[in-house]
């Protein structure tokens, strides 16, 4: 059990941002994208760093041409956080910065601190990340394979309901995007 988690400082970012970050000393990377996107190539402008690219879609599930996130991605996000101890600097990214990436780091803080409570591990990412809105479809494998019996499920629905009262226009979007079940669970 660790008291202290093992990355000092964390960034969660999109596609666009990426090259902001070149010289802030990133010394890993989690590279959540699309199928059949290219790695980004703002990465040899980066120092020395280790990364680690995974690809599915945001999404809740299967779909016409959609690959979602499924238990064995997750697994190798909590392998990846396995390998973080002496690590300085994390950047978590994803296409817009808002789902999958706040959904990994998210689980990354769980798995690094097992007896933190699943809203304090929230509030934490929402600080570091206003508009995150978690995938709760990654979120719901890591409460699985992390024992945290649907505690990080009820933080993320409690986190998308108050997303909801500051970004109302969220739930018709979400909709549109096939994320009903998130805006249906934080509505209830």
């Amino acid at each position: 059990m660790r008291s202290e988690p093992a990355v000092t400082l964390h960034t969660v970012c999109g596609l666009e941002e990426l090259a902001g970050h070149g010289a802030s000393g990133v010394s890993h990377v989690l590279s959540l994208l699309d199928p059949g996107t290219p790695e980004p190539e703002v990465f040899s402008a980066y120092g020395a760093h280790a990364r680690t690219t995974l690809r599915f879609h945001d999404c809740l599930g299967p779909g016409e041409g959609l690959v979602p996130p499924e238990p064995d991605d997750v697994a190798a996000i909590l392998a990846f956080g396995r390998q973080l101890d002496g690590a300085a600097h994390l950047l978590v990214h994803c296409h817009y910065g808002l789902s999958r990436s706040t959904a990994a780091l998210l689980m990354l803080f769980a798995q690094a601190e097992p007896e933190a409570p699943a809203e304090a591990l929230v509030a934490r990412l929402h600080a570091l990340r206003e508009p995150a809105w978690p995938n709760a479809r990654m979120i719901g494998f890591a409460d699985a394979q992390l024992g945290r019996a649907g505690r990080l499920s009820e933080a993320v629905r409690q986190l998308h309901a108050l997303q909801l009262q500051v970004r109302p226009h969220l739930a018709e979007l979400l909709r549109g995007l096939g994320r009903g079940a998130e805006v249906d669970a934080a509505e209830a």
